[in-house]
């Protein structure tokens, strides 16, 4: 089953150029799953009861355009596949008239918060999303692979304000450290992002960041060399 929202690019989500940024982006895919998942029934409240959470692997976003200051756009999510505890979801950002703005291929992993461990999906999810026909386009790779050869930038601390309701560091959050070390004016045509730790309130990261012919990937681990999230901007 497909959710779809309309809205219009505010002030408040706008780089310098005064177009749409990245982040928002992001948060606006977030916020269309959650109100997918709302309106479906098996929201929030659902999954509290439940002691269970759905925790996104991996992003995949591709950038058609960023759209300008107070157009119109519309947001739509649909999911195409549940496997044992995984499930895929795919995301567009259109115009008015129409035509694909962006669009993003998503992995989640279902956790009982109880035992930390991956649990099955229920039949009443299954049932309340309805799969759709998975979007056409490129899919790359869940893994992305680390360079060898990075070099490492000053570490600094989680704060209150990188976490969300799960109490750890929002995925959207990651992508916002990750782009600190691009190059001024560089502009992010495809994002993927992979998901391997949690990083909470008082964690430590250490941003470590390889470019290999304008293709950035950068790795946020903890000092002990645990890595929190590998993010790739080209």
């Amino acid at each position: 089953m497909k959710y779809s929202f309309d809205s219009r690019v505010r002030y408040s989500e706008i780089g310098e150029d005064k177009k749409l940024t990245l982040n928002s982006i992001i948060n606006y895919f977030q916020d269309c799953s959650t109100f997918h998942s709302e309106s479906a029934g098996v929201g929030m409240e659902f999954l509290a009861d439940k002691q269970q959470v759905w925790v996104l692997s991996a992003w995949q976003i591709v950038v058609e355009r960023y759209p300008e200051l107070c157009e119109e756009i519309k947001i739509s999510t649909w999911p195409y596949e549940f496997r044992h505890f995984m499930g895929k979801r795919n995301f567009t950002m259109e115009d008015k008239d129409g035509n694909r703005i962006a669009y993003a291929n998503t992995l989640w992993t279902y956790l009982d918060l109880r035992t930390g461990h991956p649990t099955n999906v229920d039949e009443k999810q299954i049932q309340a999303y309805k799969l759709e026909e998975k979007l056409d386009m490129k899919y790359a790779p869940r893994k992305i692979a680390v360079p060898k050869e990075c070099r490492e930038y000053p570490s600094f601390q989680v704060k209150s304000h990188h976490l969300d309701t799960n109490h750890h560091v929002n995925n959207g959050q990651y992508i916002l450290m990750a782009m600190e070390y691009l190059p001024a004016g560089f502009k992010v045509k495809e994002m993927r992002a992979e998901y391997k730790n949690q990083a909470v309130l008082d964690s430590v990261i250490v941003p470590k960041v390889h470019e290999q012919e304008g293709v950035y990937t950068v790795v946020l681990d903890s000092p002990a060399g645990e890595t929190f999230a590998v993010v790739e901007l080209r």
